[in-house]
């Protein structure tokens, strides 16, 4: 069964969104479909990041800006019905450098743009990961995260191959280098506060997409996912929605609280 792409993740039509994206397994892919989303509403829509994204196609945004030190005065009268890539400089690799999350943060305040969505760490295009003592960098007043776990990493060892920071990842699901991820590993990923949400407010809604769920045995990961983050104690989640993003896909979602 499909859902609304911005139902599923709660985001309302008539409120000013600051959406920031953590994790690994698609965060781009996810950050941008939930953008062309709010422009067909005809919204003012801000993608930026604060640490790197790669350059965007043609087709995924309406213009791109890039400044070492950006100014509010840039964006007034931006039209609705369009995207706006932000980043601070052109990296070497084809990549834009972040922005800093004081700036977006000011964006959002003076509510120059509908919605605003902020990749908020790096995973080296892993489908799972776990973050640096530095990272995610998200803004204080972020209106709501979505952390991303790619499905495809169920299965697989836990090495650099399959999981970015995997020597962290290993200390904070409790198993070892070169092991199998299983379900529980993921639950644990989730649940932990050094896990998936590190960092982020306390004040923010918090979503899960198990994305790449592609195939009936990925969809059954997921509900396993689910049912594990069920009987934990303590986790703070609103939702967690099984889809695959790169076709603008949701399956269907389970709240938790």
């Amino acid at each position: 069964m499909t859902h609304n792409l911005l139902d599923a993740f709660g985001i309302q039509h008539n409120r000013h969104e600051l959406i920031s994206l953590v994790g690994g397994g698609g965060k781009t892919t996810a950050m941008f479909a939930l953008a062309q989303a709010l422009k067909s509403l005809h919204k003012r829509v801000l993608v930026t990041t604060t640490t790197n994204i790669f350059y965007p196609a043609k087709d995924e945004c309406d213009s791109v800006i890039v400044s070492e030190a950006p100014d509010a005065n840039m964006f007034h009268g931006v039209s609705g019905g369009t995207i706006t890539v932000l980043g601070g400089t052109v990296v070497s690799d084809r990549k834009l450098a972040g922005v800093a999350k004081g700036f977006i943060e000011k964006l959002h305040q003076e509510r120059l743009f509908d919605g605003i969505l902020v990749e908020c760490d790096g995973s080296k295009r892993k489908p799972i990961k776990a973050a640096a003592h530095y990272e995610p960098i998200v803004p204080d007043n972020t209106t709501r995260t979505i952390g991303v776990i790619g499905l495809d990493a169920v299965g697989q060892p836990i090495d650099e191959e399959h999981v970015h920071r995997a020597e962290i990842f290993s200390a904070v699901v409790g198993r070892g280098l070169g092991e199998t991820l299983d379900v529980q590993a993921v639950v644990e990923l989730i649940a932990s506060p050094r896990g998936l949400f590190k960092g982020v407010p306390e004040t923010s809604p918090r979503y899960v997409l198990l994305n790449k769920a592609d195939t009936g045995e990925r969809r059954d990961h997921a509900a396993a996912i689910v049912a594990g983050l069920l009987h934990q104690t303590g986790v703070h989640i609103e939702r967690c929605i099984t889809g695959a993003l790169a076709t603008v896909t949701v399956y269907g979602y389970s709240s938790l609280r």
